[in-house]
């Protein structure tokens, strides 16, 4: 080499921070361009030092997988790093399709404490009963339209779910689990309630993950009761053929009068609603309530067998965090449709 040469590296190896680079980031790479960053900036709830929350639209992946180059977890990486040398990471699952709140560690620790409060491993109890206390109150809570009506309009999903194979060696696919005994399976457990009555088809019902397994939303409610989410087309596909689009004319399901759906003016209806000829999954994670991590972080540095001794110090804030999300346009226009009933 001699002075004054130039050097060419890919832009995964060059040091520094991404915001130095946004306008030379080649859109076909696994790197976001500018577009995407400040698109993903737009995403951000809230943020503190220890976690960061977004509201997710559906379509967009969280893991990447070459030649998927805008997944969420290499777009937080470039653009959500704010103060910090490194971006947040993923803690906890949200399908591809699906959309809403999704949490985010900005620390090693954060990291590490969130990924155990999401995992379903036996949780020893702290010293700390303010940190018990919070741990004990955290849920998820998504809504979803559902085609058909649960017979119980309340209850708990006990099924629990396997993993099997395709014909073609390759696709996974997750089915309640038989009790045969010669399958594994994981424990699954969804409390649910339903909003309203049917209306034409679809209904409307509020879920709540008690366990953390893959697809377990959709399985549940496609096979154990019998109501697949619309836009679910790996688990309801066969119901999906046989229902029958929004007709003009609705009934009232208690006067049993001709009820006209507020149907949205222009071409927007068309878009994954209901009244659209392929709906998109109207599966949305709305609300979520967490302990307040940025406040108990202090835990983790204490040095005890226990993985959560008794806090040294009282920092301020709540115990508690909790965030609602709107839902994506599809899912809005499907509401304004159908929302005369919901309780």
């Amino acid at each position: 080499m001699e002075p004054g040469a130039r050097i060419f590296l890919p832009v995964s190896m060059v040091e520094g921070r991404i915001s130095k680079r946004y306008d030379t980031i080649p859109s076909g790479t696994l790197n976001p361009n500018a577009d995407e960053i400040d698109y993903l900036r737009r995403l951000v709830k809230y943020r503190d030092s220890a976690i960061l929350v977004l509201n997710k639209p559906p379509k967009v992946p969280l893991k990447g997988n070459l030649p998927v180059h805008n997944s969420m977890d290499a777009l937080a990486a470039a653009a959500l790093s704010y103060d910090n040398n490194e971006g947040p990471k993923l803690v906890h699952r949200l399908d591809r399709e699906s959309s809403g709140l999704l949490l985010m560690g900005r620390t090693k620790e954060s990291v590490s404490l969130l990924t155990w409060l999401f995992s379903d491993v036996n949780k020893s109890k702290s010293l700390s009963k303010a940190w018990n206390d919070a741990c004990e109150a955290m849920y998820q809570r998504y809504w979803a339209l559902v085609i058909g009506s649960p017979r119980e309009k309340q209850g708990i999903i006990r099924a629990p779910l396997s993993k099997v194979l395709l014909d073609d060696g390759k696709t996974e696919r997750i089915i309640l689990a038989q009790n045969s005994g010669l399958e594994a399976s994981q424990e699954a457990m969804t409390e649910y309630r339903v909003l309203g009555p049917m209306i034409n088809g679809c209904s409307w019902i509020e879920l709540r993950p008690l366990t953390c397994r893959k697809h377990q939303l959709r399985v549940h409610c496609a096979e154990a009761l019998g109501t697949p989410i619309v836009g679910d087309y790996k688990y309801g596909w066969f119901v999906h053929r046989r229902w029958k689009q929004m007709p003009r004319v609705d009934i009232e399901p208690t006067s049993g009068k001709p009820y006209k759906l507020r149907r949205p003016d222009g071409l927007d209806v068309q878009k994954g609603s209901v009244l659209s000829k392929v709906p998109l999954l109207h599966l949305h994670c709305r609300e979520l309530v967490l302990p307040n991590i940025a406040k108990f972080i202090n835990v983790l540095n204490q040095k005890s067998d226990n993985l959560f001794p008794t806090l040294s110090s009282k920092p301020d804030g709540p115990d508690l965090l909790r965030f609602v999300a709107s839902m994506p346009s599809h899912m809005k226009i499907s509401w304004n449709l159908m929302s005369s009933y919901l309780v």
